[in-house]
């Protein structure tokens, strides 16, 4: 058992490191606010996403500023106020677009889910949930949890 738990950690600490490589694409320009996604199915990545502008749209980093900044938008709050589509959700959108069912797969996060993200995810069937840095959103864990969906903080 002992055994097999230390190869679980090996192989999420590996899909950490691609999503915090991921996460350097992003193009929110927030400190601390760069986020990447891993989706993985029988031990295969089958999507990725950062937290960007959709297609078409200028980005913050484009723009120079940040709307939430801007409005002095609370971190945690009011997501729907931002140019960028999650991390998560642009991970669920690609892997949609391919036809990839995500049924039953993990994601790997660099920062907790909020709840938007969250609710999606239990949609789409993700299974575990691997993240490394908190998110302000109690909400989302109480959905998590109640969800029956796997949560696992790495340090």
């Amino acid at each position: 058992m002992k055994k097999q738990q230390n190869k679980q950690q090996m192989w999420d600490e590996r899909y950490m490191k691609v999503a915090e490589m991921i996460a350097s694409w992003s193009t929110c320009i927030r400190e601390n606010r760069q986020v990447g996604a891993v989706i993985v199915k029988n031990n295969r990545i089958v999507s990725t996403g950062y937290n960007g502008a959709p297609s078409g749209i200028k980005s913050c980093m484009e723009r120079g500023k940040c709307l939430r900044d801007d409005l002095k938008i609370e971190s945690g709050t009011r997501q729907e106020m931002c140019y960028s589509v999650h991390a998560e959700q642009s991970a669920i959108v690609q892997a949609a677009k391919m036809g990839i069912s995500i049924d039953g797969a993990s994601i790997y996060v660099t920062h907790q889910p909020c709840s938007l993200c969250s609710r999606m995810l239990i949609n789409s069937g993700i299974k575990r949930i691997v993240y490394k840095q908190d998110y302000p959103d109690k909400f989302a864990l109480d959905l998590l949890k109640e969800s029956g969906i796997e949560l696992v903080r790495i340090k």
